[in-house]
């Protein structure tokens, strides 16, 4: 297995494990990472994200398949089901990952999924009906990302990472 390989299946395991810490330790200081969810985050803020969802994961499953790597980069599909909000609304989200890789981390990530499949899950009747608009998008990254600064300005030393 390549060692970038290996990489992949060890952020994923910490996933898995609900090791939001383990998965930072695999970026690179000069990450760049984006998903619909949040959109673009330095290493330090995917950092604390990955350590807040997996705080806060009470039925967190992930699975991961096609993982592929070489020297430079690599891409792995992986389905996460969990239950989201208040509602506790079952989803089930299916998701394409790319990677690059520099120094044996991972200094480019990028998660791929179906926002509008993700919301009318996740979001119930407002993700049905407006699940494939910008503005829910829009509306949805800014409460994901307001939610992540409230986490890190909470975090006893004050920082993502």
């Amino acid at each position: 297995m390549h060692p970038n390989e290996a990489l992949i299946h060890r952020f994923y395991a910490a996933f898995a494990a609900r090791d939001g810490a383990a998965m930072a330790a695999c970026y690179h200081r000069d990450l760049v990472f984006h998903d619909p969810a949040f959109g673009d985050l330095d290493a330090e803020q995917a950092g604390a994200m990955w350590r807040m969802l997996c705080g806060r994961a009470t039925d967190l499953a992930i699975e991961i398949s096609e993982v592929r790597a070489d020297d430079t980069a690599g891409n792995a599909n992986w389905d996460a089901r969990y239950s989201f909000g208040r509602a506790h609304r079952p989803v089930h989200n299916k998701i394409s990952a790319t990677f690059r890789f520099q120094d044996g981390l991972i200094v480019g990530h990028v998660d791929d999924f179906s926002f509008w499949r993700w919301s009318r899950q996740a979001l119930g009747t407002i993700g049905w009906l407006l699940g494939w608009t910008p503005w829910l998008r829009r509306r949805v990254q800014a409460d994901a990302r307001r939610g992540l600064t409230e986490y890190v300005m909470r975090s006893p030393s004050g920082r993502a990472l």
